[in-house]
């Protein structure tokens, strides 16, 4: 298998659903499917054992752990790997929660292969994808919303802002510390402070404003 093309790991539980979009990306001369997995955990073994991946392909719903504790645990092993959700399910319903748990795209089974195509292609320039219906609807969503001073924000040492991003990236104290290889007390610690320095009256609101600041870097990403 050349190593010189980009490989994209495949993860679903559906062997013909794998087997044909391995037949798209495989149609591609740069592009290489180099795993085909049916669940999670042997994707995650995959990488553990430092398996070459440029980008996975992760379905939503997977018969053990679901595709959004999935992107979890392989964002813990590889923080930067580009995460695309390929689904049956209704973006609507799922793409924003995809984008807060750290993918950079969600495209749903019933397009094109030119569209998943693309939607690879464009997840791999570092960009998010969306369908253009859902990119406007998010993008909707975050023009009503209400977006508290910068200034709260820079106040946050470098330490404390990287864990405001991946609390807002959806990661727990445990993943963050494992993620960050720290205790879970130094954690917590940066937590209660970053609440003081936002102003934020417990761990609730924390994560809503640290997802909601996500949404909204993401939505001027986009732009």
């Amino acid at each position: 298998m050349s190593t010189s093309k980009t490989q994209v790991m495949l993860v679903d539980d559906h062997a013909m659903m794998r087997h044909g979009i391995a037949i798209l990306v495989n149609m591609e001369s740069d592009l290489e499917v180099c795993a085909e997995v049916g669940d999670g955990s042997e994707a995650l073994s995959l990488l553990k054992k430092k398996k070459h991946v440029d980008i996975v392909l992760l379905d939503v719903t997977l018969k053990t752990v679901p595709g959004f504790e999935v992107i979890k645990s392989m964002h813990m092993l590889n923080a930067t790997l580009p995460v695309l959700f390929v689904s049956m399910h209704d973006e609507e319903v799922y793409a924003e929660r995809a984008l807060q748990v750290g993918a950079r795209g969600y495209i749903m089974k019933q397009e094109t292969g030119e569209v998943l195509i693309t939607a690879i292609r464009e997840v791999l320039k570092g960009n998010i994808y969306l369908s253009e219906k859902m990119h406007a609807n998010l993008l909707n969503k975050m023009s009503v919303g209400h977006s508290e001073p910068a200034q709260l924000i820079n106040t946050l040492t470098s330490s404390e802002f990287e864990i405001f991003h991946l609390i807002g990236s959806g990661h727990s104290s445990q993943e963050i510390a494992e993620l960050l290889n720290r205790s879970i007390k130094t954690i917590e610690t940066h937590r209660f402070n970053i609440r003081t320095k936002l102003n934020l009256k417990d761990g609730a609101d924390l994560i809503r404003y640290a997802t909601r600041w996500n949404l909204e870097e993401l939505r001027k990403a986009m732009l």
